[in-house]
């Protein structure tokens, strides 16, 4: 299983959401989805949503809001741990990204975005207080089989 990592950045009621259009094979293919990516060798999850941030946007990301863990599952992708973050402390202007175009969306207009359909699930999670989760996402193709979800703390 791979490690990666999601980050929902912050401003004024909005998310900045990359529209997955301009990698070739990418499993996100014309979805909507948060920044982020794979961790690297002796990475934390911090350190890789920083680093991903930084490529991805051009913003230096400072204090972060670690939600969960989301667990992906699927028949044609490789598996993920994937740690999700949202962030409203950031410095620096956006730039282009090489992965899709960058766009900042209402939080509440998120989840009509076509996006994988497990995303609703932990976008309305970090739409209110909550403690700390762990949520397993099966999919097989592009449909959500079945889903699993747990707190802890809090």
């Amino acid at each position: 299983m791979l490690n990666t990592t999601l980050i929902y950045i912050e401003r004024d009621g909005k998310y900045l959401m990359l529209h997955r259009t301009k990698k070739e094979n990418d499993l996100n293919h014309d979805k909507w989805i948060g920044v982020g990516g794979k961790c690297e060798e002796d990475e934390s999850p911090e350190e890789c949503a920083r680093r991903e941030a930084f490529e991805e946007t051009g913003l230096t990301l400072g204090d972060l809001h670690y939600h969960g863990i989301v667990t992906f599952v699927s028949d044609e992708y490789e598996g993920e741990y994937m740690h999700l973050f949202t962030c409203s402390d950031w410095k620096g202007e956006v730039k282009e990204c090489p992965e899709g175009d960058l766009v900042w969306v209402p939080k509440e207009d998120v989840p009509e975005l076509p996006s994988w359909e497990g995303d609703r699930i932990f976008l309305r999670l970090m739409a209110k207080p909550h403690p700390f989760f762990s949520l397993k996402l099966c999919y097989e193709g592009d449909v959500l089989a079945s889903s699993d979800l747990h707190f802890y703390g809090g």
